[in-house]
């Protein structure tokens, strides 16, 4: 039997990505739990569950507050009666006097995410309210739909959240860092949900003195996701890595042939095989890095197959962006890591890895560090 996923992601069979409903500066719990009870609710359209009347109450009354604020068109919500009685066009689906939670949550979180005066006004109704909210979400949609899909042969629910690992760093009014906020501070309430639930979040976070706190909200560790190896802490080339980098590449143009198969058509891609070495090289590992570069690479070649000459001119387009906004500290920090192959600290985590200076790896159960081959290859970084 499968497990229905809704993932937070745009490689799911649903598209969402967390940010398209939060703003990522200024994110709280209760936008955070509105964003999932929505694309639950859309995922599972097809599915009959009962009315959630507790969830009606929470958007009738943040609809009430949000309007308070508002003047001109005031925002409404089909099946919503508000203390004027009044009912609208917002959240409009084929049937008009319908209710839909899918769309009311999304007409919420629309307009407050570009507006920091109602998501200020949003939060202070719903954030005290926050395990009542988590409760209703539970009770009302989590888990009837759970049982509505295992009557149907699933195993329960996954909800994937994405991007939640971009969140800004800066403080909250208080003081307290975003990303601590979030997962530690309301990490209790975050894992409440009754589903299972995979959140990202910013490796910051793995580097912080909260980090021992954040491991107590929930019931797994976090897992960090390295990139590819390419090569070994000793500087050797890490085969399995480069192979593993290659089949990804050459199977987006060869869907169809085996792994040997997409070898030999090389060729027809690139001037040959070392020309893609070198592109899984300077990637790092990092997947979202050698898939940007290869498309700088495709655009400035304009035919097959790309040329190695082509590749260099796109690499050094690329050092020379990064290396235009580094400091002499910042290459003093570079020589460290390659070195030590250690990161230390919030700070260097700031400096380093959320800029993609320098890259983490897995081996033998155990991290380790190193530079960013685009910059490795800089002159400053050589002796």
């Amino acid at each position: 039997m499968s497990v229905y996923s809704v993932t937070f992601s745009p490689s799911s069979p649903n598209p969402f990505e967390s940010s398209e409903d939060l703003e990522m500066a200024d994110v709280d719990i209760s936008e955070v739990l509105l964003a999932i009870a929505r694309q639950v609710s859309q995922s599972l359209q097809d599915i009959s569950l009962v009315e959630p009347r507790r969830l009606k109450e929470f958007l009738a009354g943040a609809l009430e507050v949000l309007n308070s604020e508002v003047t001109g068109i005031k925002l409404k919500i089909p099946g919503l009666k508000l203390l004027g009685d009044s009912l609208g066009d917002v959240g409009m689906t084929s049937d008009k006097d319908k209710f839909s939670l899918y769309f009311g949550i999304g007409e919420i979180t629309t307009r407050t995410k570009s507006d920091a005066r109602l998501r200020e006004r949003l939060n202070r109704y719903l954030g005290p309210q926050k395990n009542q909210l988590v409760d209703a979400i539970n009770q009302e949609l989590l888990e009837p739909a759970i049982a509505s899909l295992k009557a149907i042969g699933k195993n329960g629910l996954v909800v994937i959240v994405d991007n939640l690992d971009r969140l800004d760093s800066r403080p909250k009014d208080w003081g307290r860092p975003q990303p601590e906020y979030l997962f530690v501070d309301q990490g209790d309430c975050l894992n409440r949900l009754n589903c299972h639930v995979v959140y990202t979040m910013p490796l910051g976070l793995k580097f912080s003195k909260e980090y021992g706190n954040l491991t107590q909200r929930f019931t797994d560790e976090p897992k960090v996701l390295p990139m590819v190896s390419v090569k070994h802490p000793d500087g050797e080339i890490c085969e399995k890595g480069m192979q593993q980098l290659r089949q990804m590449l050459l199977v987006r143009a060869f869907p169809n042939l085996n792994e040997s198969e997409r070898m030999e058509r090389i060729p027809e891609l690139f001037e040959n095989s070392e020309t893609l070495d070198r592109l899984c090289a300077i990637s790092g590992g990092h997947v979202r890095d050698i898939l940007s570069i290869l498309n700088a690479w495709i655009r400035k070649n304009k035919q097959l197959p790309l040329l190695r000459e082509t590749l260099e001119a796109v690499i050094r387009s690329r050092r020379n962006e990064m290396v235009m906004v580094m400091s002499d500290a910042d290459w003093e920090l570079l020589r460290q890591v390659r070195q030590r192959k250690k990161v230390s600290g919030i700070d260097g985590y700031e400096k380093l890895i959320n800029s993609r200076l320098v890259f983490e790896y897995r081996q033998n159960q155990e991290s380790w560090f190193d530079i960013n081959p685009l910059l490795a290859e800089a002159k400053e970084m050589q002796d």
